[in-house]
C-alpha cells in the first residue's frame, strides 16, 4: 500500500507571508529606523554643537553631510561584496558597528573627531541601505514586497521623526546635551542586532551562486515542505563585471534613473530637514521648534499613506505624480509669498508628499535589477543618491548665509524637476515582476 500524498508545490516567490517574513521583515524595518535616527538626530545636535566646537557655516555643512558622504562610499563597496559574498553577514553584524562608532560620538572634543565618526558611521549605513533592501526584496513574497518594503519606508521615516523629539527633549541638558543625542543614537542599532542574527542567506542568492542544495535547506527550515525553488542559471563564475554589466545596453536606462531618481528626490529631504530649525528662521518662521514637530508629524503621515497606495497603483504612475506635487509645492514655498503659519503648513505638506514619494526608495531601486547584479545595483544607486545628499547638505548652510533662503529652495526645486522630467522620459514599470524571471 502506497501512504505516498502528492503535495503541489507552491512557487518560492508565491509563499504566502509566514512568520518567517515577519520576522526578516522586523529586522529590516528595525535598523532602517536606527539608520533615520543616526541621521536625523545630527540636525539638532550640531546646532546646540555649534559653540562648544566653535562650528562656523562651513564645519556645520560638514558635518551635517558627514554621514551622507560616508553613506555613498558604503553603499558603492557594499554592493559589490554582497553580490559576491552573499547579504546574510554584514545584514546580521553591521547594527553593532554602528552601535559602537554612535556611542564613541559621546567623546569627542574637536569638531574633525566628530566628522570622522560621522563618516565611519555613514559608512556602515552603506552597508545597511544596500543589504537590507536587497535581502527583504529577496525573501518576500511577491504580492507583498511592496508592502513589506514599503514598512522599511515608515520604519526610517518614524526613526528620523523621533531623534527630532529625542533631541527636543534632550536640549535642555545643559552644555553637552548635543552629546547625550549622539550617544542615545547607539541605542536602536543595539537592540536591533540581536533580532538579526537567525536571519539566513537569501535563496536566490545562493541559486545564482551554484548552491542550490543551501538554498533548498533555507528554505525547508525556514518555510517548511511543498516550496518551489525557480529554476535559475548560476553565474559564480561571473565576478568582476558588475558595473559594466550594470552600463551595459541591456541594464544602462534601469541604472541611470535608479540614481536619478533617488538623489533628485533626497537632495532636497536631507539638505532642507538637516538644517530644518534654521530653515524656519530664515523663512521667519514665529516657533521653529513647533514648526519642525509639524514637518516631522508630517513625514511620518506621509510614509504611512505611501505604504498603503503603494500596491495599488502602478509603480511608474506613483513616481512621476508625486514628483510633480513635491516640485509644485516646494516652488510655492519658494516663491516668498506665504506668512509664518503658511510657511509651517506648506512645509508639511511638502515633507507629506516627499515621505510618502520615499517608499519607493526602498521597493524600486531593488527591482530594477536582476540578482546577480541587485545588490550592486542598489548600491550604486544609493550612492547616487547619498552623493547628492551630501554635497546639498554641505552647501545648503552656505548658500542660506551668502545668497539667502530662497536661492537654495530655487536650488532645490531644479532638482525636482529634473528627476521629473527624467522619470517622465525613462522610468520603467516594475510593478508585480517575477524576480526569477529577469
Amino acid at each position: 500500500m502506497n501512504n505516498t500524498v502528492s503535495i503541489a508545490e507552491t512557487p518560492f516567490e508565491n509563499v504566502p507571508v509566514r512568520p518567517f517574513h515577519l520576522h526578516v521583515g522586523f529586522s529590516a524595518c528595525g535598523g532602517q529606523f536606527a539608520d533615520g535616527f543616526e541621521l536625523g538626530i545630527i540636525g539638532i545636535a550640531i546646532a546646540l554643537a555649534a559653540v562648544p566646537l566653535q562650528l562656523n557655516a562651513v564645519w556645520m555643512g560638514l558635518l551635517g553631510g558627514g554621514a551622507l558622504a560616508g553613506l555613498f562610499f558604503g553603499s558603492l563597496i557594499s554592493g559589490i561584496i554582497a553580490d559576491r559574498c552573499g547579504r546574510r553577514t554584514i545584514f546580521a553584524y553591521d547594527m553593532l558597528f554602528a552601535a559602537v562608532i554612535s556611542g564613541s560620538q559621546f567623546f569627542a572634543t574637536e569638531a574633525w573627531h566628530l566628522l570622522v565618526l560621522r563618516f565611519m558611521l555613514g559608512m556602515v549605513l552603506g552597508f545597511d541601505y544596500v543589504v537590507s533592501k536587497a535581502l527583504l526584496t529577496e525573501l518576500s513574497p511577491i504580492r507583498f514586497r511592496g508592502r513589506l518594503l514599503s514598512i522599511m519606508a515608515i520604519a526610517w521615516v518614524a526613526g528620523y521623526a523621533f531623534s527630532y523629539v529625542a533631541g527636543f527633549v534632550l536640549k535642555d541638558m545643559g552644555p553637552d546635551s548635543w552629546r547625550y543625542m549622539l550617544i542615545v543614537s547607539a541605542i536602536p542599532a543595539t537592540a536591533i542586532f540581536l533580532f538579526r542574527l537567525g536571519v539566513p542567506e537569501s535563496p536566490l542568492w545562493l541559486l545564482k551562486k551554484g548552491r542550490a542544495e543551501e538554498a533548498r535547506r533555507v528554505v525547508l527550515t525556514k518555510l517548511g515542505e511543498g516550496i518551489a525553488l525557480p529554476e535559475v542559471i548560476a553565474v559564480a563564475q561571473k565576478t568582476g563585471n558588475e558595473w559594466a554589466e550594470l552600463f551595459s545596453p541591456k541594464w544602462r536606462k534601469n541604472t541611470a534613473i535608479g540614481g536619478i531618481f533617488y538623489a533628485c528626490q533626497v537632495v532636497p529631504y536631507f539638505a532642507l530637514g538637516t538644517f530644518l530649525p534654521k530653515v524656519f528662521e530664515s523663512l521667519h518662521v514665529t516657533d521653529k521648534y513647533v514648526g519642525g514637530l509639524v514637518y516631522n508629524i508630517f513625514l511620518l503621515i506621509g510614509a504611512v499613506i505611501g505604504a498603503a497606495v503603494i500596491d495599488k497603483m502602478p509603480r511608474r504612475t506613483f513616481l512621476i505624480g508625486t514628483f510633480y506635487l513635491a516640485t509644485a509645492v516646494l516652488a510655492l514655498l519658494a516663491a516668498n509669498i506665504l506668512g509664518s503659519t503658511g510657511v509651517v503648513i506648506t512645509f508639511g505638506l511638502f515633507a507629506l508628499v516627499l515621505s510618502a514619494a520615499a517608499n519607493l526608495e526602498f521597493i524600486y531601486p531593488p527591482e530594477l535589477f536582476p540578482t546577480h547584479l541587485r545588490a550592486t545595483g542598489v548600491g550604486l544607486a544609493v550612492a547616487a543618491s547619498r552623493f547628492g545628499s551630501a554635497i546639498s547638505t554641505f552647501l545648503l548652510p552656505v548658500i542660506v548665509q551668502k545668497f539667502g533662503i530662497q536661492a537654495a529652495l530655487g536650488a532645490c526645486v531644479a532638482v525636482l524637476l529634473f528627476g521629473t522630467v527624467a522619470c517622465q522620459l525613462w522610468a520603467p514599470e516594475t510593478g508585480n515582476k517575477k524576480l526569477a524571471d529577469m
